[in-house]
């Protein structure tokens, strides 16, 4: 039994030493980033953490400072059980916290204006202004079960789970899915994106240091979500056109046939590069109609906004007119927009 005790108090000792060494291996990539809009979230969880430390670490200090002041041994404190109200101290516990709310809400409001993933970069660095007339760079994102496809559209080129970006230069990712509800989400570069079917979200993001990262789904979607991962490669602009003729040299050709049979659920996908890729892909995935003879979800609604337009005087079960044909504007998906 004494054995037992010595070895734990032994242990008892060296937590905390084993505690420091598995903390000073540790790099979390949200808060060791190598892009611009994951450094800005990563200043904005700082500055917001500042800010709420301003009445945690107060208030705990004086929860220890008056039960040790007004424990029952202490003569010497003030005792007065008829106390009920003080106007200094309530301006103090409810003005505090109200500043700090109205800071937390403005700063909030700015960011996530300024963070919007759908506007364009104002900057690619600290001190590193944009250049407004040079157009983004386009990496079109497909989450698929379970494993992740990025077109290349300019390149002409696609890859599964290996995404190479030139660094500090903007990004545009026009992202969806093919079946399930899924996260494009790589901590280093910026924050999480939902990516579902039938829809079309975007991210505009920038790469600022060289390296290898990775990326993942951080919405649960089936048995292989675990390792629905991919690698993330920040280079140089000569070493992506190295690495774009390398995937042009070998990588074979991304049909409708092989697009569809990529499709399918598979587990720990290797990375694989396609030399070319159909026209309009991403368009017809976001659509839903990669299988020949399917009915794009955008000629339904123009269908079907035209049909409800030849018949202006028809109203709804409820009473209700039917509303005039979905115009460019209005449609929820982008399938026969330009494709970058």
């Amino acid at each position: 039994m004494r054995e037992h005790l010595s070895h734990v108090r032994r242990l008892g000792r060296l937590a905390p030493l084993l505690t420091l060494g598995l903390l000073a291996g540790c790099e979390r990539a949200v808060l060791n980033p190598a892009g611009d809009i994951a450094l800005q979230q990563r200043n904005l969880i700082y500055i917001s953490t500042g800010l709420m430390l301003l009445i945690i670490v107060p208030v705990i200090v004086l929860i220890v400072l008056f039960a040790w002041r007004y424990r029952a041994g202490n003569r010497k404190a003030t005792y007065d059980p008829k106390f009920d109200h003080s106007t200094g101290l309530e301006l103090v516990i409810w003005s505090v916290p109200l500043l700090i709310i109205i800071c937390l809400g403005a700063l909030t409001w700015s960011n996530t204006h300024l963070l919007d993933p759908f506007r364009r970069l104002d900057r690619i660095g600290p001190g590193k202004p944009a250049d407004a007339a040079e157009a983004p760079m386009v990496v079109q994102v497909v989450a698929m079960d379970w494993k992740w496809l990025f077109i290349y559209p300019r390149e002409n080129i696609a890859t599964v789970n290996e995404l190479v970006l030139p660094v500090d230069r903007e990004v545009r990712f026009d992202i969806t899915s093919t079946n399930m509800m899924n996260t494009f989400y790589a901590p280093t570069l910026a924050g999480m994106i939902y990516a579902m079917p039938g829809m079309q979200s975007q991210l505009h993001a920038v790469l600022n240091r060289p390296g290898d990262y990775e990326g993942f789904s951080g919405n649960y979607s089936g048995a292989g979500f675990s390792d629905m991962r991919f690698r993330l490669r920040g280079v140089s602009p000569a070493q992506y056109d190295q690495w774009v003729r390398q995937a042009q040299d070998t990588g074979t050709a991304l049909t409708t046939e092989s697009y569809l049979a990529l499709e399918k659920p598979t587990e720990r996908h290797p990375v694989t590069y396609f030399s070319s890729t159909p026209h309009g892909l991403f368009d017809r995935v976001v659509n839903r109609c990669v299988a020949p003879g399917t009915t794009c979800i955008a000629d339904q609604m123009r269908h079907h906004g035209a049909a409800q337009a030849a018949r202006p005087g028809e109203r709804g079960p409820h009473g209700e007119a039917h509303a005039p044909a979905p115009s460019a504007r209005t449609a929820p998906v982008t399938g026969h927009g330009p494709s970058n």
